[in-house]
């Protein structure tokens, strides 16, 4: 453990003798950090990636990391593919997605947890698309005030945005939604 997240690989005493004497930090059940380690800036994705290396960070979450919306999400929403029992961690609060096992890949990125450790997120356009296909699950105005900040900045791609949306099955509500926010 040079100053990166480790899983519990030593017997649990020890682990947990270092963790009461503050040589280590605990993240998350069986996910400990030295306590001397740069201080990460994403300690509750980065735990949740540990616990669960094959997800991704996705929705609510993905638009909090990539400046799409002010809400700070309750729980770490993380997706995995269809077909594959996703993970049951309580702390941190994570709630999970299953989303198609074909289309999984698309939009797959990695954000800086902490320094030189990365996890797998969404980018910015996957992550509108997604807000966008469960904005009944998640809420609309949600949705759309993602979209409406993510055309808005700078290097915007619409035209992803638009190709996820054909990719993921929802071209016809996302792409009626680009027109009327680029109308505005």
């Amino acid at each position: 453990m040079d100053g990166s997240v480790a899983r519990s690989v030593q017997p649990g005493n020890t682990l947990y003798r270092l963790r009461d004497e503050g040589d280590l930090i605990e993240l998350s059940r069986g996910v400990f950090r030295k306590a001397d380690a740069p201080a990460p800036t994403r300690p509750d994705l980065l735990a949740v990636s540990v616990r669960a290396p094959l997800a991704v960070v996705c929705c609510v979450s993905a638009a909090e990391v990539h400046d799409l919306t002010d809400e700070i999400p309750g729980e770490i929403q993380i997706a995995v593919p269809r077909g594959q029992r996703p993970p049951r961690i309580d702390y941190p609060p994570t709630e999970a997605f299953r989303f198609s096992a074909p289309t999984f890949h698309l939009g797959l990125a990695a954000v800086e947890a902490a320094p030189g450790e990365n996890v797998r997120i969404y980018d910015a356009e996957r992550t509108v698309v997604d807000l966008m296909r469960l904005r009944g699950r998640l809420g609309e105005p949600l949705a759309l005030s993602a979209l409406r900040r993510y055309l808005q900045r700078r290097g915007a791609r619409p035209g992803q945005v638009i190709a996820f949306a054909r990719e993921l099955g929802v071209l016809g509500r996302v792409r009626a939604a680009v027109d009327a926010v680029i109308a505005e």
